[in-house]
């Protein structure tokens, strides 16, 4: 988020500086299935994002101690790749921002995968960001969807993630890095579709309830799209 003096005009005679609307979603690319010798796995790119998800498991809790004898944990890591972008550069190991990003993620996927399902197991989820852009937490929810998707393991419903923000008195779906930066409000929200249900919603600046309410909207119909691409990458892998 930026207060700086030379912060950049992010809406121009009503295009945004990549020329997209304010409503409109950066072209998204997804192909389950590249992961050989993972259980689930996919392969998304949403505008200059380039995303890698792969899944593993149900299998035996380790450490024993950490099991649950009613349902199976998810274990799960996000991880930018330390030449993913100018600051990751020489970067070992997670920073802050990637803890909280594993953390929300796994949130997510404990509301969907039927954990029940398998006691005293464990389920391993890995998104790997290879080129970051802005919104790599939304790409890394989508494509991780799609990798526990394809591996079989058991969901009430396959989530998707984007963003929405503002800029002046514009709401803006999907921000770019850009965007990201200089913004004046980031919403970032993961959706399970067949009853939008919200599984994640966080805020980065301030919304009115309006403005809310309108960046929402906006997250939901484009869902439609997102959704579709989901779906279309999983009937691939199977024809």
């Amino acid at each position: 988020m930026g207060g700086s003096q030379d912060k950049p005009q992010l809406i121009i005679d009503g295009k945004r500086t990549d020329g997209r609307a304010p409503g409109e979603l950066r072209p998204i690319k997804i192909e389950a299935g590249v992961v050989k010798n993972a259980k689930g796995s996919a392969y998304l790119e949403w505008g200059n994002n380039k995303v890698l998800a792969a899944v593993y498991g149900p299998k035996e809790a380790q450490p024993k101690h950490i099991a649950d004898p009613n349902k199976a944990i998810i274990k799960c890591r996000y991880q930018m790749a330390p030449f993913s972008s100018l600051e990751e550069h020489n970067r070992s190991g997670p920073n802050r921002r990637a803890i909280e990003i594993s953390k929300v993620t796994k949130e997510v996927f404990e509301n969907v995968i039927l954990l029940d399902d398998f006691p005293g197991c464990e389920i391993d989820v890995f998104v790997e960001v290879l080129q970051s852009d802005g919104g790599t937490r939304a790409a890394g929810i989508t494509a991780a969807a799609v990798a526990v998707a394809s591996s079989g393991i058991p969901m009430r419903d396959i989530p998707y993630a984007v963003s929405a923000g503002k800029a002046g008195d514009s709401i803006l779906l999907d921000l770019n890095k850009l965007e990201d930066n200089y913004s004046d409000a980031d919403m970032p929200v993961a959706i399970a579709p067949r009853e939008g249900e919200i599984l994640l919603l966080q805020m980065d600046g301030n919304l009115t309830k309006e403005q809310t309410i309108q960046a929402l909207d906006m997250i939901k119909k484009a869902g439609e799209t997102i959704v579709k691409i989901q779906r279309d990458a999983l009937e691939a892998k199977y024809r």
